[in-house]
Parts: C-alpha cells; structure tokens; sequence
C-alpha cells in the first residue's frame, strides 16, 4: 500500500491537484472543494494531498494565484507582445470571448470564482486585484491610442464591462449577433468625444479626486 501511495505522490503534481480543484468549484461551486472529493475524483488517497499542500486553505489559494496568473499575468504578457500597435491590441482585447472553447472555459473559471468572492473576502480582494490589473492595461492601450489619462481609463472600464459581460452572456444573439456587437463596441470605443462632452467628463473625475477642473477652452 506505501508503494501505491508513494507512486501517487510522484505522479500527481501540485497543478493536477489545482486542475481538479478548479473543476469542481466550475461544476459544483466552493463548498464541494473538499479534500476527500479531490482524492475521490484523482483515484488517490487523503494523505497523498498533504505531500504538496498543508492544508484545504493552501489549495484554495493555490486555485487563486493559479487564476490570476492565467487569467491575468500570462494574458497580458501576451497581447503586450503579439502586437506593437495598440488598434492591433484592442482588436485582440476585443476577441478574447470568442476563442472558442478556451474562452468558454475561462468565463465558466471567472463565473465561479466571483460566485466565491460574494462570500470570501480573500477571494474578493484576488477578484479585485484582477479587476484592476486588466483595466489598467486597457487604458495602457487606449493612452497609446491617443487619449488623456482619465478618459483612457473611463473607455478601458467601459470595454472592460463590456468583456465581462459578453463572457458571461455567451449564448445571449446569435454568432453573427455577437460579432456585429463586437465590431460595433470596437467603433464606439475609438470614436473621440466632443469637446463639451470632454469637459464634463473631466470635471466629475476631478470632483471625484478632489482637484480642480480643467479650464474650459474658450
């Protein structure tokens, strides 16, 4: 029996336990990520779990850092360097919800994991680390294109609700529908303000900072 269970150590690495972790917390949400249901669902014993992490809260944060480097870190790293022009990098930013079965795979992961965050705040402050991380970078792309900071950052939260919500609103319209709605929010978030509009604008994220409005041009 020690040999099995030494050969089951060696073959289950750290990741194949966080893979199975976030399937079931996908399928049957965060009470069900339980050590006896991982062993159960990997065909191992309990203690074969505690050769790689010290506890249930070690795999949980585990499952985290794995999502944000995935989702985030690793994501970021690869539009940065796809492209060197930023049109090019909003085009991308634009069709992440439709590549296929990984982009379905990720929004079930993203689904899940705010689900969690409603009742940990651990997890709430990963969800928001996230949050900010990937709007600071659209608004990366959107200074690149031209635009003041803080309206930069205004279109980055829109595009970036709009990502969220076509992830999660997958079968809402048709392929068609959907790509039509993409190339549309493609347009909107390029197209420059009007003046008057700009002024405003500028004004409430001063009121907001505390700071002084810009002067109006006459």
């Amino acid at each position: 029996m020690e040999e099995v269970t030494d050969r089951s150590r060696a073959s289950l690495t750290p990741e194949r336990w966080i893979e199975a972790a976030t399937e079931v917390l996908v399928d049957q949400g965060i009470d069900s990520v339980r050590v006896d249901v991982l062993a159960k669902t990997l065909k191992v014993t309990r203690g074969s779990f505690y050769w790689h992490f010290r506890d249930r809260e070690d795999l949980l944060r585990a499952v985290l850092q794995a999502w944000r480097a995935r989702s985030t870190e690793q994501l970021t790293r690869r539009l940065e360097t796809a492209h060197d022009d930023p049109r090019a990098q909003l085009a991308d930013l634009i069709s992440l919800p439709f590549r296929g079965r990984s982009a379905v795979r990720a929004a079930r992961i993203e689904l899940a994991i705010r689900a969690w965050a409603r009742r940990d705040d651990m997890v709430r402050a990963f969800v928001d680390e996230a949050d900010a991380s990937r709007i600071g970078y659209i608004a990366q792309v959107f200074s690149a294109l031209g635009f003041g900071i803080v309206e930069a950052r205004s279109r980055a939260f829109l595009l970036y609700s709009y990502e969220v919500a076509e992830s999660l609103l997958s079968t809402q319209g048709s392929p068609a529908q959907r790509e039509e709605r993409a190339r549309l929010v493609e347009r909107l978030v390029q197209v420059p303000l009007p003046p008057e509009v700009k002024i405003e604008a500028q004004a409430a994220a001063a009121a907001d900072a505390g700071t002084a409005p810009p002067p109006a041009s006459p």
